[in-house]
């Protein structure tokens, strides 16, 4: 009895030719995304990922796709993943409400690693369009900018404090006695979670829960309001439950990669479902553009991350939203990227490896066409030429191209992990505001190790 085998190379052949005849090709014109908004439809929330957090491309195509969904499809609020206080920061800004000189000045907040996730021309640059855009409606009409991340744990405190003291300072007193809890850390988020979670501190848990309620009760009773003293008592009251949810993740980073990570991904859609809550009792319920890693925002439950018992936002978004969440990644094969080598070191411009052979990028370098857009959810066939599993990179802010296999790829199955696709093919470094020599210094290739 013969065996017949399925021939690899005939089966990526196949993949590539169906990939071929699926693609849209992104011409860099501007109707190059009209494919993408048909996509989106009449979705609430487009999810827009990315594959670094230092690629000029990625956020550059993010937000051209974000100025058409506010344009042209009534898109009325970006949440990133960025810090709830300085992102909020950015929408008094882009509404004209605050006293910042311009964009830069605005982004200025960000000065926790890593600050040029936000603090890039791309951003800065959009900061400025989606104000200018805003001055022209009236404030019930306004396109906000918000941050769903939870990393402020200390800057959040402060801002409870400084809404108490300007509307309630009794109130404010009793939230710097629970606050005082974390006074021995010393604004150190890292040394409250491991003193805590090892017994060497106390835990501030019931604080941060009791301050969380008080001002719980008093957004409530600003629900029935209008105007900036409702949005001022939902930023407070955020930044209270930031505090919550801050102080349980830094107990539980200690414990394991899962915990923390499934806690920080929570927040993060907890946040944005009480955006939605917040901006639908103005009248109309929101569309949000949500920007993020791709390893948030695709669906976990596809991936390596899935298995292994991880959840993220694209997965609990659309168990909860359905067909009225489109979730968008991106991809590149090679190029430039800005990323530092260990955690709280200036970035560099790092070179980005050609994608490992099979993996996915490598797939779509094979293609053969520079840059283009997959229509996963709405094409029988690229679903099915996607589904089986690949190797897929992902660049935070480290990258570590001598130990790129271990440290950047994940399984995933592309089919089930996005609704839509972008490969561009070869990508640019995203550029700070605050470059410092070590950026603008290329790296020789020879100081790239030959071994993966």
């Amino acid at each position: 009895m013969t065996l017949f085998r399925k021939d690899p190379a005939r089966a990526d052949e196949q993949l590539l030719d169906g990939l071929r005849r699926g693609l849209v090709p992104l011409a860099g014109d501007n109707d190059e995304h009209d494919a993408l908004r048909q996509v989106v439809g009449s979705a609430r929330f487009a999810l827009l990922g990315e594959a670094s957090h230092g690629t000029h491309e990625f956020y550059r195509e993010r937000i051209r796709i974000t100025k058409r969904l506010i344009a042209e499809q009534g898109f009325t609020a970006i949440a990133a993943e960025a810090d709830w206080p300085d992102a909020w920061r950015v929408n008094r800004y882009v509404r004209g409400l605050s006293d910042d000189g311009d964009a830069e000045g605005a982004l200025s907040g960000f000065r926790r690693f890593p600050a040029w996730m936000w603090r890039n021309t791309e951003v800065r640059d959009f900061v400025e369009w989606l104000r200018d855009y805003n001055a022209a409606r009236g404030s019930h009409a306004q396109v906000g900018f918000y941050g769903i991340d939870l990393y402020s744990l200390f800057s959040s405190m402060q801002a409870v404090l400084a809404y108490l003291d300007s509307t309630d300072p009794d109130a404010a007193r009793r939230a710097r006695a629970r606050y005082a809890c974390f006074d021995h850390a010393r604004e150190d988020s890292q040394a409250y979670g491991y003193g805590a979670s090892y017994g060497l501190t106390p835990s501030c848990e019931d604080e941060a829960v009791q301050q969380m309620r008080e001002l719980n009760k008093v957004a409530l009773a600003m629900q029935t309001t209008r105007g900036l003293e409702r949005d001022e008592a939902f930023f407070a009251q955020q930044n209270a439950r930031l505090v919550r949810n801050a102080e349980e993740y830094y107990r539980t980073m200690f414990r394991g990669r899962v915990s923390s990570w499934n806690l920080r991904d929570s927040h993060m859609v907890e946040t944005l479902q009480a955006l939605d809550r917040h901006l639908t009792g103005l009248g109309t319920a929101p569309r949000f553009a949500v920007w993020a890693h791709n390893s948030h925002l695709g669906d976990a439950s596809a991936t390596e991350m899935g298995d292994s018992g991880e959840w993220n936002v694209g997965q609990l978004v659309r168990d909860r939203y359905g067909a009225d969440a489109v979730l968008v990644g991106f991809s590149t094969h090679r190029g430039w990227v800005t990323a530092a080598s260990e955690w709280d070191e200036p970035p560099q411009r790092k070179r980005v490896r050609d994608g490992l052979p099979g993996s996915w990028e490598d797939v779509l370098h094979q293609v053969g066409t520079e840059r283009f857009l997959l229509r996963l959810r709405d094409d029988e066939e690229l679903r099915r030429l996607a589904a089986p599993s690949r190797l897929q990179r992902a660049i935070g802010v480290i990258y570590r191209p001598e130990t790129e296999r271990h440290s950047h790829y994940f399984e995933t199955r592309l089919a089930d992990q996005f609704d839509a696709l972008i490969h561009i093919d070869e990508t640019t470094a995203l550029e700070p505001l605050d470059k410092g020599q070590v950026w603008a210094t290329e790296e020789p290739p020879e100081t790239y190790p030959s071994g993966v």
